[in-house]
């Protein structure tokens, strides 16, 4: 198994609790509403804490397909949330799993700096490719920008 990672960084203005409250503790329910392609999150197996497995149901080029996401950590009192995509239809074939460490920062003027290393653990020695990794982490700026725009959009959130 081979194993790639990259990390990523983006700003918000969005102060940095309220991100992580949206990101990792209430993201069931917004990601649905801001990301067109999820269609629905839900547990299939565990509490929501750490070992809980989610099913998430996607609908891209009139395709559907899943992913399961695997909660591996929940550091609250650090605006931490670790998860892995482990299985599923959605899962590009060459990947074994993609592991996903987050963190929200303080940033400036008030607002968050989000932090994410990702890891992609490849099946036998196949190669992992730039067309997928950049794909990915088009994916990860989309939702999180996604999901910072709901939260400015509703400011009682």
């Amino acid at each position: 198994m081979g194993v790639f990672s990259f990390e990523d960084e983006h700003i918000s203005s969005v102060a940095p609790a309220k991100l992580y409250k949206a990101l990792a503790k209430d993201s069931d329910t917004i990601i649905p509403k801001v990301v067109e392609a999820i269609q629905s999150i839900e547990i299939v197996e565990g509490n929501g804490g750490p070992g809980t497995i989610k099913k998430l149901t996607v609908v891209e080029g009139g395709k559907s397909s899943y992913v399961l996401h695997k909660v591996e950590a929940i550091d609250e009192a650090n605006l931490g949330y670790n998860y892995s995509l482990v299985g599923g239809t959605g899962l590009e074939e060459v990947l074994e799993k993609v592991c996903f460490e987050t963190k929200v920062l303080p940033g400036p003027d008030g607002g968050s700096l989000g932090k994410v290393t990702v890891k992609y653990h490849t099946k036998g020695d196949a190669a992992l490719s730039e067309e997928l990794r950049e794909t990915t982490k088009a994916k990860g700026t989309a939702l999180f920008k996604a999901v910072e725009c709901y939260v400015l959009a509703n400011p009682d959130y």
